[in-house]
């Protein structure tokens, strides 16, 4: 026991020895600072000098870019710059997948995977009927006086807005013989018209090209959505002078004829015209004759 306190003793006499710590000029050996110093007080002040510096330099790395430095961890911006190009990433693909749909849709009209037997055109029109039928749509005398009065404002209006169907008059897109007709049994739902390669092909009324690019099938086509439901398809071109999107007046020239791709004997347009999408008959409706 003796021992333990004489050692305890010695320790607490070791640490509370007092040092003095001189500062002087080595030329004149002037004293210039002197400090008294124990062993105790310089490894307190060594511990907190060092607790402070580990924090500091913890709330430096954490609340600074210069973590960023440190192999492990990622950087804030790069990790920004993911988010932003992954959601960029899934839209693209959305579009995409709505655009291989719709050239899917076009491919099929393209090649005339078209069935007039998908939709049972009377069974509408007698449902139509049926459901018309529950109601009475007679109309009344004040409809009937303003019916009479708009019918007669339009009839003799001389703006474009007054154009009705009537007026709406197809423009042959090219002149030629026609070498193969239409026809719905060998699901031919168009007209070859033979004419010389280059040929200006036209619009054969105003409207939007909503399709104009090549094929392997059928090569150069632009389709053209007109007025009143009506679309006009224009296959085996040389040439295309319209992108999607265009607007095009009737007459003006939209490609060249020519004999590309795999289904095609030679310089002709394939032309069809569809109507609330079903096919009909383009020489019912345009002169070809050159």
């Amino acid at each position: 026991m003796n021992q333990k306190k004489t050692k305890k003793k010695k320790i607490a006499k070791k640490l509370l020895h007092k040092y003095r710590l001189v500062i002087l000029n080595e030329d004149t050996f002037e004293e210039r600072l002197s400090f008294k110093l124990t062993r105790l007080n310089v490894f307190v002040v060594l511990s907190l000098l060092s607790i402070f510096l580990i924090t500091a330099t913890t709330i430096f790395i954490a609340f600074t870019p210069l973590k960023e430095y440190i192999p492990g961890y990622s950087s804030s911006t790069l990790k920004r710059s993911a988010t932003m190009l992954h959601y960029k990433t899934d839209s693209l693909q959305q579009v995409l997948r709505e655009n291989d749909q719709f050239y899917a849709s076009i491919k099929k009209v393209l090649e005339g995977d078209v069935s007039t037997t998908d939709i049972n055109k009377d069974s509408i029109i007698a449902a139509t009927k049926f459901e018309a039928s529950q109601f009475d749509l007679s109309p009344t005398k004040a409809d009937s006086i303003l019916r009479e009065k708009v019918d007669k404002e339009d009839k003799y209006n001389l703006f474009d807005s007054a154009t009705s169907a009537a007026n709406f008059v197809l423009f042959p897109p090219a002149s030629g013989e026609i070498s193969e007709p239409y026809s719905v049994k060998d699901k031919h739902y168009a007209v070859d018209i033979v004419v010389a390669k280059d040929t200006p092909i036209k619009a054969t009324a105003d409207g939007r090209v909503i399709f104009a690019e090549w094929t392997t099938e059928t090569g150069f086509v632009i389709i053209v959505e007109h007025s009143y439901g009506l679309i006009s398809v224009y296959k085996h071109n040389a040439s295309l002078t319209k992108d999607q999107g265009d607007l095009v007046k009737a007459g003006e020239v939209i490609a060249t004829a020519g004999d590309s791709g795999e289904f095609t004997t030679g310089p002709h347009l394939h032309f069809e015209l569809w109507s609330d999408g079903y096919p009909i008959n383009p020489i019912n409706f345009i002169d070809f004759k050159p």
